[in-house]
């Protein structure tokens, strides 16, 4: 089951928010609070309050256990900009923007789903360079046995 809580109109500008953000998505409740306590953030205390005002929710409204909850889903989105304007040289004025930020944060007690792995590259080799030969198991025994027979054919015609 899931449990969301959002946070509206939050007065600091979405790129600070989303850096607090990607740090505790898909984590443990319990590590991410602890991970928010200890973050020297701005963002990190509005954080920790939502993330803390979802746990009441999940716990109160659903009965749910804290210790199974995860982040399963957490989205910074952009809010209403506020126009401020300061004075400047010349009786011109300079726009301020001040920002603000909508956070969204589902928390879930299902088991986390298994992240896929990513294949990993290989450069090719550059031109000109010959490909090393590819061997296995059997082709190396097979060629270990030829240069036996080998060593062992010589032997015998040296000693003839």
């Amino acid at each position: 089951m899931e449990v969301s809580a959002k946070l509206n109109r939050l007065r600091m500008g979405p790129r600070k928010v989303r850096l607090v953000a990607g740090l505790i998505r898909r984590m443990n409740v319990k590590e991410a609070e602890t991970q928010l306590q200890f973050l020297n953030k701005a963002a990190a205390r509005p954080m920790l309050k939502l993330l803390q005002s979802a746990i009441a929710n999940a716990k109160n409204n659903h009965n749910l256990d804290e210790n199974k909850l995860w982040i399963s889903h957490l989205t910074v989105d952009e809010g209403k900009t506020l126009k401020r304007w300061q004075p400047r040289a010349f009786g011109r004025a300079g726009a301020i923007r001040k920002r603000t930020s909508h956070v969204t944060i589902k928390l879930s007690d299902e088991e986390r789903p298994v992240k896929k792995t990513k294949k990993v590259y290989i450069p090719r080799k550059a031109k000109g360079q010959k490909p090393e030969a590819k061997t296995n198991k059997a082709q190396n025994q097979k060629s270990e046995v030829k240069d036996e027979a080998k060593d062992n054919a010589s032997k015998e015609q040296s000693s003839k």
